[in-house]
Order: C-alpha cells, then structure tokens, then sequence
C-alpha cells in the first residue's frame, strides 16, 4: 500500500446513522417516501437535486439552509481505532488522503469541531474536486493521481455501495466497512469486510 483513501461518512466518522434521519425527514415531507434516503448514500448534494429535485430552486435552496444548520449540530465522531490506525499508516510513510462527495461548507463544520483531523491526512479532496461521482471511480484516480501512484498501489476505505463500486472500478484494493450496510451486503463489492479499525 502506497496509500490509503478513505471516504468520510461512515468510515472516517460515525455520522451515516444521523444524516439516514435528516435526508429520511426530507424525503418524506417533500415527495412522500423517507426510503430514498437508503438509495443516496455516496451522492453528491448536486445529484441528489438533479435526481429528486431538478428544476426546484426555491425548494434546493431551503433543503441546502436545512442540511447547513444540521451539519453545524452533528456530532463527528471516529470510527472506533480510526486515530490509531491511520496513525500506524503514516508513521510508516504510507500517503494518506480523504475522498469524499461532501462538499467544501461540510467540510468546514468537521474543521471547526474536529481541528485535529486535517494532521491525518496529506490531502483532502471534496466533491469540488472530481467532474463525476460515485460510484464512477474518477474521485480515486485522482486521488492516487494527487500522490503520483497508480490505484492498484491503493487502498481505498469505503462503506457506500456506490463508493464500494467506485473503489473497486479504480482498480485499488478495497476494504468495506460494515457501518452503514450490513458486512453480507456489502462482502460481493469489496476484498474485505471490517466492522471497525480495531480489526486490522
């Protein structure tokens, strides 16, 4: 492993379970149907408006204030073994990068509670990044591509179907986490299963 690419939600930060409640909460107040929120996990907010809410301004601009105000109030906690492990990555010179579809505002929430995470990774990408989304593996071509590495030389940390089909689709080796979706679901997408970093 030359380095290792980790997407964010669900696999740097426990944060799945709490943004399953919020986007659940929109979907059923505006179109009637919470089981959406199960289908885009791994989009970026752009998507989720061009596939939900196309052509709705007012409404794409009162759910972004909603999902504003509800990313300052998250609790961004790591994954169990996260510090520890990444720590282990990088004291033996493996490059270390987060590859994520959240976007730059988010990221500034997880900076301003959680100022210590940017010491753990070389470069951060953020869906401003990347033209295509998960599961296109774009996002991690260019993150090994930021380090001058090929993708197989990688690891990538995921725990969404699409960024599991991602990953797999850069050619890096792939390790799935059971943290949003169970360890048998996910098992067919990824080289291997963990429930936490403690495993490795």
């Amino acid at each position: 492993m030359k380095a290792a690419l980790f997407d964010l939600d669900g696999v740097v930060f426990n944060t799945e379970p709490q943004y399953t409640v919020f986007w659940s909460s929109i979907f059923k107040e505006y179109l009637n149907d919470g089981t959406i929120a199960e289908k885009i996990k791994g989009s970026t907010l752009v998507e989720i408006y061009e596939n939900y809410f196309n052509g709705q301004q007012d409404v794409q601009e009162e759910i972004t204030q909603r999902l504003n105000d509800f990313e300052k109030h998250m609790h961004f906690d790591y994954i169990k073994g996260f510090p520890e492990y990444i720590t282990g990555l990088r004291r033996n010179g493996v490059k270390t990068a987060v590859v994520t579809s959240s976007n730059s505002a988010k990221m500034s929430c997880v900076y301003a509670q959680r100022p210590e995470m940017r010491q753990y990774f070389d470069t951060i990408l953020t869906s401003e990044d990347f033209a295509e989304s998960k599961p296109s593996p774009d996002c991690y071509l260019r993150g090994a591509a930021r380090f001058g590495v090929d993708a197989k030389d990688c690891t990538v940390f995921e725990d969404s179907f699409n960024g599991l089909k991602a990953g797999r689709a850069s050619g890096a080796y792939v390790i799935g986490l059971a943290t949003t979706n169970s360890a048998d679901a996910i098992r067919p997408y990824c080289d291997r299963v963990i429930s936490d970093y403690t495993e490795l």
